[in-house]
Formats: structure tokens, C-alpha cells, sequence
């Protein structure tokens, strides 16, 4: 859950400063080698080529900060929650139920 947390900020910070400097990489060179018209079609205010860049640009610096903190908090065990598991076996012999844990006397025989 916290990886999502953040992807989400990392996109969301990436994705404003690459509004502000759209020739960050990659994403201004997969535009380019993607051959897209520069349009100037406004989305939300935000000219189209540029608001391109800054998502290409989030999407691709966010999943590389969450795989670096996928990677450290399993290194270091963090993020990892210690379960207890028990198991009750009830047993039936006979007519009669035995309870977990309890020796059942035999007859002699």
C-alpha cells in the first residue's frame, strides 16, 4: 500500500516539474523518437506535447522510485508483517470427542 503512496507522489512531483522544464529525459526524447506532432491543443490549460512529457516523465521516474523501495524494504525485511498461525485438530474416537492436547486413556488390552 505504501509502495502506491509513492508512485502517486513521485508521479504527481515529477509531472510538475516537467511542466516546468519539458526537456527533462526520457520523456522529451521518447516524444521525439516517437515522431508526435507538437500540438498546442490545450488539456486542462496545459498545452498537449507538454502535458505528454510530464506524464511519460512521471510514470517512468515513479515506478523507478518504486522499485527502489520495493527492492530496500525487502533487503531489509521492512514492510513484512510476522503472522501467528494455530491450528486446532479435533480428533474423534469412538462415540466420544477427544479434546486438543489431551492424552486419551486406553483400556489395557
Amino acid at each position: 500500500m505504501i509502495g502506491a503512496i509513492i508512485f502517486v507522489v513521485v508521479f504527481l512531483a515529477v509531472l510538475g516539474i516537467s511542466l516546468g522544464m519539458p526537456w527533462l529525459p526520457p520523456g522529451y526524447m521518447i516524444f521525439g523518437i516517437l515522431n508526435i506532432p507538437a500540438v498546442d491543443y490545450p488539456v486542462l490549460g496545459i498545452p498537449a506535447w507538454l502535458l505528454i512529457i510530464g506524464i511519460v516523465n512521471g510514470v517512468v521516474y515513479g515506478f523507478i522510485i518504486w522499485l527502489i523501495y520495493t527492492v530496500i524494504a525487502a533487503a531489509t525485511g521492512r514492510g513484512k508483517k510476522n503472522q501467528q498461525i494455530s491450528q486446532t485438530v479435533n480428533v474423534q474416537v469412538g462415540d466420544r470427542q477427544t479434546p486438543p492436547g489431551s492424552v486419551e486413556s486406553r483400556p489395557p488390552g
